[in-house]
């Protein structure tokens, strides 16, 4: 009987360590995602006049975990005359995608965030954003 009692204090005592690691683990992780989605918010998006840049198909992406985007960006004489979206890593941020058509009818990336999906917004604006700058 006693024999029993240490074992399942010791049972007792590995489970509360595990409990604790996984605790601090996925605290850690959510502060780092946290920390990195709260500055992406944050973040500045340059203005890039679409009549400075060169005509041509441009591919550019951003991450900022959990979100990701790749964009491809059509530029023909001086606008913005496509963009597509290549892949979007969104969680629950699909309605962002929304943001590609303000982008090309405004021909800049100073447009609203879609309301609920600020952080895939930010991600597709950065992306674009990206491209825009290799093409300038």
């Amino acid at each position: 009987m006693e024999i029993e009692v240490e074992m399942l204090k010791k049972i007792f005592k590995i489970i509360g360590i595990i409990v604790l690691v996984l605790i601090l683990l996925f605290s850690g992780i959510f502060i780092y995602l946290s920390k990195n989605l709260n500055e992406l918010v944050e973040s500045r998006i340059q203005e890039i006049d679409p009549s400075e840049l060169k005509d041509g198909t441009y591919v550019g992406e951003y991450s900022v975990p959990p979100v990701s985007a790749t964009v491809e960006v059509i530029i023909e004489g001086g606008r913005i005359e496509d963009i597509r979206l290549l892949d979007h890593g969104n969680g629950m941020g699909q309605p962002a995608e929304a943001i590609i058509e303000d982008v090309v009818e405004d021909q800049s990336l100073d447009v609203d965030s879609v309301s609920g999906a600020t952080y895939s917004s930010r991600v597709i604006l950065k992306a674009i954003e990206a491209t825009l700058i290799e093409a300038r």
